[in-house]
């Protein structure tokens, strides 16, 4: 089943509408216009109650001051970029620097997240879904080329949300897009998910600088607090400013290289024991950002009047390395003429 609401208008007199798929089950993914954000989704614990487990608003305008990007799509280029600078084909483009003012960030001052999507609802047998189209002009953001994007979400009575991306370009340029939903399995006003046990198949993460960006070099999780190749707790080893790269931000913002084979396969999994939910997460993408939402503490209230605090939510962002233009020993993000951006992510929910 799919409904459509009026969610509110954004200050131009846009108006921005949620459509709700529901499954035979019960189960429920909101999603909104404006930035295809996930406002809500609605999954069984292991006795069968439904709850909330991704962190957002109650209205619109949190939506429109926050900074979060909560549940949106963001492109064209998701994470970051150094210096907001990048050269394609000789010619060196001037990203805006919306981070500090030093870096780019997810897409800009105004990148898809903020946009209206065009959208249609479809239902099949056992699936439901809306497709989201959007056009991203030359110049748009300082990037290159007519960006054409389609974005379809799906919800299956398996109670399983894919996302698949499409995008192609009248010129070469550069994308890396992604969801940046809040995951909480324990709902989202149960508190901290350090509790939570996580696993990511990955053996690297990108070695960053004091500004998040990557410094070029692969770093060895073993032995580390970034290791989750077996399940643990994700509060287990914050904090343990031993390690180089945990001392950097007290938490987790990085990004996970993972052993890609370029087909849609269970990357990470992440598990509430208190409630028994899990959520495996499957990806054709070289790689994902782990973020426990460190830098969680706006002054907006969030849904339920939830106060915005760091580690009440953990993001699993599946996409390419942040700064890949910049390191020819990162996967390409580069998107040629003639070719086409295909990728899918899977967010599968269960109990145990």
């Amino acid at each position: 089943m799919i409904t459509q609401e009026l969610f509110g208008k954004k200050p131009c007199g846009s108006e921005v509408y949620a459509y709700t798929l529901t499954n035979k089950n019960g189960a429920s993914v909101k999603i909104l216009t404006m930035g295809g954000i996930i406002q809500s989704l609605l999954v069984p614990d292991r006795d069968g109650k439904l709850a909330d487990v991704v962190l957002g608003f109650d209205n619109l305008e949190g939506y429109l001051k926050d900074n979060g990007y909560h549940g949106a799509i963001i492109g064209r280029y998701c994470n970051r970029i150094a210096n907001g600078r990048f050269t394609l084909n000789g010619i060196t483009y001037q990203l805006a620097l919306n981070e500090n003012g030093k870096v780019h960030l997810h897409g800009g001052n105004v990148g898809f997240s903020k946009k209206i999507w065009d959208t249609v609802p479809y239902e099949k047998v056992g699936e439901q879904g809306v497709i989201m189209t959007i056009v991203s002009e030359d110049a748009e953001e300082n990037y290159p080329g007519t960006l054409r994007v389609k974005v379809t979400y799906s919800f299956t009575d398996e109670n399983e949300l894919t996302i698949h991306y499409e995008a192609t370009c009248d010129q070469d340029t550069v994308i890396n897009m992604t969801n940046h939903a809040y995951f909480n399995l324990g709902g989202y006003d149960s508190g901290s998910i350090f509790d939570h046990e996580l696993m990511i198949d990955a053996d690297e993460i990108t070695e960053i600088n004091d500004k998040l960006i990557p410094t070029g070099n692969l770093y060895k999780v073993e032995g580390t607090p970034f290791d989750f190749n077996l399940p643990t707790a994700i509060g287990a080893r914050v904090g343990d400013n031993t390690d180089t790269q945990a001392a950097l931000i007290g938490g987790y913002d990085h990004n996970y290289v993972l052993k890609a084979d370029g087909t849609v396969k269970r990357v990470a999994e992440l598990y509430d024991e208190k409630t028994g939910r899990v959520m495996s997460v499957m990806t054709d993408q070289p790689s994902v950002q782990l973020y426990t939402s460190v830098a969680l503490n706006g002054e907006i209230p969030m849904k339920g009047g939830v106060k915005q605090t760091p580690g009440l939510a953990v993001c699993l962002e599946t996409q390419h390395a942040p700064d890949s233009p910049n390191h020819d020993n990162f996967p390409s993000t580069k998107l040629r003429v003639g070719e086409k951006y295909d990728t899918t992510t899977i967010y599968a929910f269960g109990v145990k």
